[in-house]
């Protein structure tokens, strides 16, 4: 803590066991740290040094940074089993477009996009752990890597899959936006797209363009249940299909801008700084609030379809399947602006009392949740 009371987080790393190339991971964030320095998008570092020490001891190295309060990992956890808010992932996902935009213009590419390495700092959201980003020479779009690098759920086509011929895989900025769509995803349906995978199999999956990645209507969310301490067995998540919400179509289009193979058919971060639901330009069609509560499997009915119904209902309730057209236009007229449904079912109901049901036979029932015929 400072004379200005502010918290500072210290990175410790001692050198005994640290190889050469772990060693140079450590100098290379140092570098990029100063380089960045001065964007609020990207955590500040405030001091370094390596300190030696006696005995042949190589001594410890020393990182004073911005301290953050919570991760997006944590931030994901706990949103997990709430129903889906554009608000907050909309907030959110634009500081993230923002801090990635930062360093790919900087020529930067991180290379381990994932909620962890995004941390809150007094409120906002900051880009951390540049061990293994790496810059892009000036006369070239891509850097290129020895061995595969990064968190399998994050990780690229191109991060995984060696290009016929090749030696070496090429990444560049397009490797960052496959990261970043995969946190889109996740944060609309909960989990990243290839998290019900294995290891292995997401290795195959990610880069076969054969393998469809899916992208359901509703986001739905989850209550985990962690493992039985007694018989070590994981009860699957269990679905809070009460808490599910439609995902908006133009949220679909950007997560999927994000996801293509092919890295070069993929949206660049300014292109999805513009996109109509992050800017607000988007005219969103206005929801009828019955709407809201509907399953995938059912639909509002107008007045007209209405009556119908209505007709038939009364035919049942009466026993007289062929009632005449007068008859059925005096009980089924259309109903006044302020009566209810309820009460003109009931007044029905009333004046002709239904025949009781035999056992085997079908109940039919009229709901007032969007107007429909049970």
């Amino acid at each position: 803590m400072t004379g200005a009371n502010e918290i500072y987080a210290l990175k410790r790393v001692t050198l005994d066991q640290t190889d050469a190339e772990t060693m140079n991971g450590y100098m290379n964030e140092i570098a990029l740290l100063k380089r960045l320095e001065g964007n609020n998008r990207i955590i500040r570092l405030i001091d370094s040094e390596v300190k030696g020490a006696s005995g042949g001891s190589k001594g410890v190295l020393h990182l004073v940074m911005e301290c953050g309060e919570i991760d997006l990992a944590r931030l994901l956890q706990e949103q997990q089993m709430k129903p889906m808010n554009m608000v907050w992932i909309a907030y959110y996902w634009q500081q993230m477009l923002e801090a990635v935009q930062v360093i790919h213009e900087e020529k930067i590419v991180h290379s381990d996009l994932k909620p962890a390495n995004f941390v809150l700092v007094k409120g906002q959201l900051k880009l951390i752990d540049f061990g293994i980003a790496n810059a892009i020479a000036n006369d070239t779009t891509n850097i290129q890597r020895d061995h595969q690098i990064g968190t399998v759920n994050y990780m690229s086509p191109e991060a995984i899959e060696v290009p016929d011929g090749k030696r070496r895989l090429k990444v560049g900025r397009p490797s960052d936006v496959w990261s970043l769509g995969c946190i889109l995803y996740q944060m609309v349906y909960g989990s990243p797209p290839f998290h019900a995978l294995s290891v292995y199999q997401k290795m195959k999956a990610i880069p076969d363009a054969s393998h469809l990645i899916e992208f359901p209507a509703f986001s739905t969310p989850v209550m985990t249940v962690s493992k039985s301490q007694q018989d070590g067995v994981i009860t699957p998540p269990k679905k809070l299909d009460h808490l599910k919400r439609r995902v908006p179509r133009s949220v679909i289009a950007t997560i999927k801008c994000c996801l293509c193979r092919s890295p070069k058919e993929r949206a660049t971060i300014p292109e999805l700084l513009q996109h109509g639901w992050l800017t607000g330009q988007e005219r969103s069609k206005p929801v009828i609030a019955s709407e809201l509560l509907l399953a995938p499997d059912e639909t509002t009915i107008n007045p007209h379809y209405m009556q119908q119904l209505l007709e038939y209902g009364i035919r049942m309730a009466r026993g007289k399947p062929n009632m005449g057209e007068a008859e059925l236009k005096q009980e089924a007229a259309v109903r006044p602006p302020e009566a209810s449904l309820d009460t003109l079912l009931t007044r029905s109901i009333e004046s002709h009392p239904t025949t009781p049901r035999t056992p085997g036979s079908p109940q039919r029932s009229l709901s007032r949740r969007g107007d429909i015929l049970m």
